[in-house]
């Protein structure tokens, strides 16, 4: 199963006049990261930077100028998100501005059955907030100390981190190392089913060698035999 954690940065808060000018994403398989990314500046055209919007994120209509029209990079994030799921934070906000441009270029939405909004799950599972970004990363423990300005690549990674701990923690996060299903295969150990990871359990060549010294086995056996015939110990001693 493939996701996209994503974001934008856009020229205000209004999608039927503002623009996007920054879109970044990563890929997920099977809630994995694998290394895939997609991050764009885009020109907005005659729409400048408002000034509070500059504040959040800090590009400024001279950086854009060189950038490409979303209509010349369109395919290009199409083919990025394939048919993998939308995910990102108050994802009204950045699917508006989206299908909006999509919309200008003739292209059809992306419908709402193809899209998560992870501020929408977090409320669910933390009702009493708070459920910002900043807010999620404190909560997880994740480190978001560089992230002094809103930036679309950056605030997916940390959505990821988040999104991760959300649907069930940082033991998800124990094959990071995968790639997807390419990196699967190549592994002798490993195997793909229905989008299902199965490791091989293999058995040890010889087993470990005791912890225990003579002295402590026999210090404990003597404790076991003070405790009386009744007690928990002594049940599993019997087992033998």
């Amino acid at each position: 199963m493939r996701e996209i954690i994503f974001d934008t940065e856009t020229t205000g808060l209004d999608n039927r006049a503002d623009r996007i000018i920054e879109i970044g994403g990563i890929e997920l398989f099977n809630h994995f990261p694998t290394g895939n990314t997609i991050h764009i500046f885009i020109n907005p055209g005659d729409q400048k930077v408002h000034p509070d919007a500059l504040a959040v994120h800090g590009i400024t209509d001279e950086f854009l100028k060189d950038k490409k029209p979303f209509g010349e990079v369109a395919e290009q994030i199409l083919t990025f998100f394939g048919d993998a799921k939308w995910i990102a934070h108050n994802a009204t906000f950045d699917m508006g501005f989206i299908n909006a441009e999509f919309a200008r270029i003739g292209l059809p939405p992306i419908l709402p059955e193809r899209v998560l909004d992870t501020l929408s799950m977090a409320r669910r599972k933390h009702p009493m907030g708070p459920n910002s970004l900043d807010a999620l990363c404190r909560r997880y423990g994740i480190d978001n100390s560089h992230r002094t300005k809103h930036g679309a690549l950056l605030d997916s990674e940390l959505l990821a981190e988040v999104y991760i701990e959300m649907i069930g923690g940082r033991q998800a996060a124990l094959g990071l190392g995968m790639a997807g299903k390419s990196n699967q295969a190549a592994r002798g150990d490993m195997a793909m089913e229905d989008d299902v990871v199965i490791a091989a359990v293999l058995d040890r060549p010889r087993p470990l060698a005791p912890r225990l010294s003579q002295i402590e086995e026999q210090a404990h056996e003597a404790l076991v035999a003070k405790l009386g015939e009744k007690s928990v110990w002594a049940k599993y001693a019997n087992l033998d």
